[in-house]
């Protein structure tokens, strides 16, 4: 496959959606830590440590779905950069491995989602009871 200067820079607004919604994510779970941490500190109960547990874990996701995404869009510009000087076979390859750890991104933002939806899910029957 030939893969042109332009090929690398479609991932460019993708990649940068995707690491505005990623920072997005960490923002609003970094303020929920704040909260729980404030209210456990005032009165500690199971729940609201397990909560701040299932956060923690989110986190970390979220921090490795950045870390993956910020190196597949390092990889596109080394690709392009590659392409450039004419170095076809090795930007093609810098390529390839950056979609791989756009994928590995994406995958992670899957889980994490899913974690999400089971946190959510918990709160929602403990309401219920």
């Amino acid at each position: 496959m030939n893969v042109s200067l332009t090929t690398p820079a479609l991932l460019f607004p993708a990649i940068s959606l995707l690491l505005l919604a990623y920072t997005n994510r960490f923002l609003t779970i970094a303020g929920l830590i704040r909260n729980l941490y404030k209210v456990y500190k005032e009165s500690p109960s199971k729940s609201i440590k397990a909560q701040i547990s299932n956060l923690r874990k989110r986190v970390n996701l979220i921090r490795n779905m950045q870390v993956f995404g910020i190196l597949s869009l390092f990889l596109c510009v080394l690709s392009m950069f590659l392409i450039y000087e004419e170095l076809q076979f090795y930007g093609s390859l810098i390529f390839g491995i950056s979609l791989v750890l756009l994928m590995i991104s994406l995958v992670l933002s899957i889980i994490e989602i899913q974690i999400s939806v089971k946190a959510l899910n918990i709160q929602l029957s403990d309401m219920e009871k």
